[in-house]
């Protein structure tokens, strides 16, 4: 696992830029750092040795050194492609994945993704074409960015490392404040910097030096064109069985130890049983003092009945909130997610013994593991039995209504999924940010800006609309981007068996019947999980990543830090800040979520680490030195 950077050439940039801009990443890759450059490119690599810890360096070149890599992630059938490219009569020097890219591109072109399956992203410069060629994975496993503004170029695993380019011009992307206020992340390539965008999952890009012009190209999408209807859940979860037994054992793959991350769910369970079943494995599980919220008797209990070490890790409330405006920095962007600190420190406590943790993110997009996909069935019926213009009048009548049981339902009963569908509005919806923001001008319809998706599966199921909108939202943007940067910030690779090229391929052709159902999700996992774990884990309800932030923030200590941050100046800046001193009282008496306290209150550290007022401040670079 390692991070990368790169720029082509401008005048008035320093030759040393590039070292800068890795440093900026160092946490990504401490074991070993190196460097190319020619008179159009410069490029910086920082290693974090897991596989052939002796010959894995890069930048990586081709046979005629016209082509260099660098490249972030693990192949995990890279072994079968290399043989491929020997039969082809390719001849490689070392037994690393990063040399069959390098081929594989010399062999294939882009055709070469097509063949992988992993996590990563990469680059590579064709010096004899003018081209500087970047791939993300399929699912958005690892980051990459890239920016452009028709004159400068340069790329990174983390937007971070442009900061330290004098020709990268840093302005905030204000137009995205309400999306970022409706979602908590952005669900797009578009970023809250001008001019910064993050490569889609399953997408390359192609920049021409010559003609300052980037192309990207799509080339996996996840779809549910291939379901079959005929299959049942036994027959579901026998293939399931196989399918995770593989690819447990290809994610295992590695020259260092490998452990594990372990809550008291089924899906990092299970990943954990089958891969004590190839070797002993440790295990790390985050908690807290209050039982209420910890889980560490859970995970405790069942690392010991399939005999293998687990290791407790407390976080504290003090700990929580000095730790939010370095998690900001590492972040890139603000996100909201409060269990992206407690990955902090479970990744923190995992890294002093291991280097590479498996982790079971992804089981509740392909499977369907969320509560929230249940509500397509009262919907469904509802839209079915109802004319809709009876559905419309009766949501006019409720919204004039006070609060009442079912005004919701009758409100969103109107809605087309593509705005009903609560991750749409998952913190503050368009009503409230007219409310809250301190130019009313900027609030832009979240549906809108998002219902391009749900028009790609109009065709299926609302439960397979809401699974769908998942995977290419609230996965990549939000579940996968907190793992990698709070895994990366402490130097410790995480691997995802269940986001995997494999299991997506058999999950999209599950029908809905063998996924969901009204007695619960995940139907099929479950069922597959029950043959080999305990009944009470295989079955046991989906709660997230429960903590005690709530409480913690009605605590006077950290309660006055949140006043003060809605009092400041940043928050004059882009928010009402009575109506946001309103929220933080209606939340004192239990009346409003813990987000709509936290999405602002981060975005706020946020500007402030990235965007500080006093511009003589180099606030990243302090943060930086914290971290």
């Amino acid at each position: 696992m390692c991070g990368f950077c790169g720029y082509v050439n401008q005048k008035d940039v320093p030759n040393d830029t590039i070292s800068k801009m890795a440093d900026r990443i160092k946490h990504r890759g401490p074991d070993d750092e190196k460097y190319f450059q020619d008179d159009k490119v410069s490029m910086g690599f920082r290693r974090l040795s897991i596989i052939d810890l002796a010959h894995g360096g890069q930048p990586l070149y081709s046979k005629d050194k016209k082509k260099v890599l660098t490249f972030n992630g693990e192949i995990y059938n890279y072994q079968e492609i290399r043989q491929e490219l020997i039969s082809e009569g390719w001849e490689f020097e070392t037994d690393v994945d990063s040399e069959v890219l390098i081929r594989g591109y010399e062999a294939w072109g882009p055709k070469l993704l097509d063949k992988l399956r992993g996590m990563y992203a990469f680059v590579i410069y064709d010096s004899a074409n003018n081209e500087i060629f970047g791939a993300r994975d399929h699912f958005g496993i690892k980051p990459l960015y890239y920016y452009d503004d028709g004159e400068a170029f340069m790329y990174g695993s983390e937007l971070k490392a442009f900061m330290s380019n004098p020709a990268f011009k840093k302005e905030l992307n204000l137009s995205l404040l309400p999306i970022h206020l409706s979602f908590e992340f952005i669900p797009s390539a578009e970023t809250l910097f001008k001019n910064v965008f993050k490569v889609l999952p399953g997408t390359y890009f192609v920049h021409h030096i010559d003609e300052k012009k980037t192309e990207t190209h799509r080339y996996y999408k996840f779809n549910y064109d291939h379901i079959d209807n005929s299959q049942t859940v036994e027959e579901d979860a026998e293939k399931i069985e196989a399918i995770v037994k593989d690819s447990v054992k290809a994610h295992m793959i590695a020259d260092v130890e490998v452990g594990s991350f372990l809550s008291s769910g089924v899906d990092s369970s299970y990943v954990l049983n089958e891969a004590s079943k190839l070797k002993p494995i440790k295990s790390f599980s985050l908690g807290f003092d209050d039982p209420k919220f910890s889980e560490l008797s859970w995970s405790t209990d069942f690392a010991n009945q399939i005999g293998q070490k687990n290791t407790p890790i407390k976080i504290t409330g003090e700990d929580y909130f000095n730790f939010l405006p370095t998690m900001m920095y590492y972040m890139d962007e603000p996100l909201s997610n409060p269990s992206a600190i407690q990955l902090f420190y479970l990744a923190q406590g995992t890294s002093k013994e291991v280097k590479v943790a498996l982790s079971g993110e992804g089981a509740d997009e392909f499977f369907g593991g969320y509560n929230t996909y249940l509500e397509a069935i009262p919907f469904e019926r509802y839209q079915k039995f109802v004319p809709s213009f009876i559905r419309q009048a009766l949501a006019k009548m409720a919204t004039k209504m006070p609060r009442f049981h079912g005004r919701r339902f009758l409100i969103r009963g109107a809605q087309p999924l593509s705005e009903r569908y609560y991750r749409v509005n998952y913190v503050f919806n368009f009503d409230d940010r007219n409310k809250l923001l301190k130019d009313p001008s900027l609030n832009v319809d979240s549906g809108a800006y998002s219902k391009y998706i749900f028009d790609e599966v109009a065709d299926k199921d609302e439960m397979t609309q809401m699974q769908y909108f998942d995977i290419n939202t609230w996965l990549p943007f939000d579940i996968l981007q907190k793992a990698d940067r709070m895994s990366m910030a402490n130097s410790l690779e995480v691997r995802t068996p269940l986001v995997d090229k494999e299991v997506a391929a058999f999950a999209s052709t599950m029908p809905i019947k063998t996924r969901i159902n009204k007695e619960g999700t995940k139907i099929s996992l479950r069922k597959a999980a029950e043959r080999a774990l305990p009944d009470k884990v295989a079955m046991k309800e989906k709660l997230g990543f429960p903590s005690p932030i709530a409480s913690w923030i009605r605590q006077p200590e950290f309660h006055e830090r949140i006043v003060e941050a809605f009092t400041s100046d940043v928050a004059e800046k882009f928010f009402n800040t009575d109506e946001l001193l309103r929220i933080l009282k209606e939340h004192d008496e239990g009346k409003s979520s813990m987000q709509k306290i936290m999405t602002p209150y981060l975005f706020i550290l946020w500007y402030e680490v990235y965007f500080p007022e006093d511009t003589n401040a180099d606030t990243i670079n302090k943060v930086q030195l914290q971290a």
